[in-house]
């Protein structure tokens, strides 16, 4: 019997092969606007995903005012599609969750399936909502406004959702029942695979899904526009980066700005290792937690107050100048310094706003380093009748420069990336030309100035530059240290 359990389960096991691929398509798809099955009109947005239009149903009406408006589209149609892309998400949420339950036992495969074939039934209702929907939209008087089409999207979630019921049936017959005493098990490795799951999908979500952006480079396109073939430009916009002469300079001149803040960035990126060592010699327990606390507390406020700061300082009728004023070493009536406009020294003076915010915060790193220095190199060293100060140097400093040689090769690798908050919100007309980084160049030529696709380039180059980077700085750790970072 346990021999004809085995080969059943051997059996089921390829076809779980097949469903798990098909819930991954599913859930992948999910984020493509492309493969949308809720796509059933023209008026709805190109750029609209199955897992934006079952979360937000602003989003999926928000070309519609004139189609309610004019009664081209019932609001209640609409309302229908987001309730059915909603439905459609549980669904595919659910197989997911049955897809990561069959990695363990039969216990856990057989609950897991459940699942599976529940969540099929779900898309499969959902699927149907779908579908009324669109003849509801196909029905309308005003087709030639409303443009009703039959999503792509639809075809393919019908296609994967036919292989996950059929899967999940066969497999519900060809499992054997569990043993009643059986407990839910799983191997270690796919219970770290199954933690490591979220993290991965967030990252793929929010660092690389956003990738899919980069065509933008290859159109001729403006806000509000659309991409299609008529519009498709090729390489043109990396080639204007060389043949304009005003691009070419604005493009030297930031880069100009961005190295020179990160290159004083990365100059001073010691003064955190040297702050943490010296937070750590501090023997009064409650003051020293008082002062990394006020050091950290920065790190966690925004730029925009961290500016009303400056402000209310260095500003014209700010704290320096009404103070000059009432000292008398400022004329009556005259008009104090703006020291905020002024465009000396302003490397300077962003290294120096930037490391008040973050020191505290970076010098973390360094402690967490210092309390994993082996207490006996402590001891030995005052047996030796080492003081405070020769500890620190010959014990401590060595300690940390494992941790500071990576930090100091992560800078190098992110010498193109250094921001854009800090620097849009203390830039003005007469410190632009200096204070201008290549992040808030970019944000300036595609936001403000509606060039989207150039900006798409320099952002795409600005990687590239980055990736590049962090792999020579991983080669230049390996041969100085013996060991990579990555």
């Amino acid at each position: 019997m346990k021999e004809e359990k085995s080969r059943e389960e051997k059996r089921a096991g390829k076809i779980f092969v097949i469903q798990r691929i098909a819930t991954v398509l599913a859930v992948a798809l999910i984020f493509f606007p492309a493969a949308s099955p809720s796509r059933i009109c023209g008026m709805i947005n190109k750029n609209l995903s199955l897992f934006t239009s079952g979360i937000s149903y602003s989003s999926l009406t928000a070309e519609m005012g004139r189609a309610f408006t004019r009664g081209w589209i019932q609001e209640g149609t609409m309302m229908l599609l987001f309730a059915a892309s909603l439905i459609m998400l549980i669904g595919i949420a659910a197989s997911g969750a049955g897809g990561c339950m069959s990695l363990g036992n039969l216990k856990f495969k057989k609950l897991g399936n459940l699942f599976s074939l529940g969540g099929s039934a779900v898309e499969v209702v959902g699927m149907i909502l779908i579908y009324v929907a669109y003849v509801q939209i196909q029905a309308t008087d005003n087709a030639a406004k409303v443009e009703p089409r039959f999503p792509a999207g639809f075809v393919v979630y019908l296609i994967l959702l036919v292989v996950l019921l059929l899967s999940s049936v066969a497999i519900q017959f060809m499992l054997p029942k569990p043993d009643k005493d059986s407990k839910y098990e799983m191997e270690s490795r796919f219970k770290l695979f199954l933690i490591f799951l979220p993290f991965a999908a967030l990252c793929f979500v929010f660092s690389y899904l956003p990738l899919w952006g980069w065509r933008y480079a290859f159109f001729d396109y403006s806000a509000g526009g659309t991409l299609s073939k008529d519009n498709f430009v090729g390489f043109k916009w990396f080639t204007s980066l060389f043949q304009s002469a005003a691009t070419r300079a604005d493009v030297v001149r930031v880069l100009r700005n961005t190295l020179a803040m990160s290159g004083l960035g990365i100059a001073t990126s010691w003064c955190a290792m040297a702050f943490a060592i010296f937070l750590n010699e501090i023997k009064n327990v409650r003051f020293r937690r008082f002062v990394q606390t006020f050091t950290t507390v920065p790190n966690f406020i925004s730029w925009v107050l961290v500016y009303a700061i400056a402000f209310a300082i260095f500003s014209t009728d700010g704290f320096i100048n009404t103070a000059a004023a009432q000292m008398g070493i400022l004329a009556e009536g005259a008009n104090g310094t703006n020291y905020l406009m002024s465009t000396s020294h302003i490397w300077l003076k962003m290294l120096a706003w930037g490391m008040w915010k973050g020191i505290g915060w970076s010098a973390i790193i360094y402690i967490a380093g210092i309390s994993g220095i082996d207490q006996q190199l402590y001891e030995a060293a005052t047996v030796d009748g080492a003081g405070r100060f020769a500890k620190m140097w010959h014990v401590t400093l060595p300690g940390l420069i494992p941790t500071y040689c990576v930090m100091l090769l992560m800078s190098i690798a992110n010498i193109l990336s250094n921001g854009m908050d800090q620097y849009l919100v203390f830039s003005n007309k007469l410190n632009l030309d200096t204070i201008q980084v290549l992040d808030l160049y970019v944000y300036t030529l595609g936001i403000q100035n509606g060039n989207i696709p150039l900006s798409t380039v320099i952002g795409m180059v600005k990687s590239i530059v980055s990736v590049i980077l962090l792999f020579a700085a991983n080669g230049i750790s390996k041969a100085i240290r013996g060991e990579s970072i990555v």
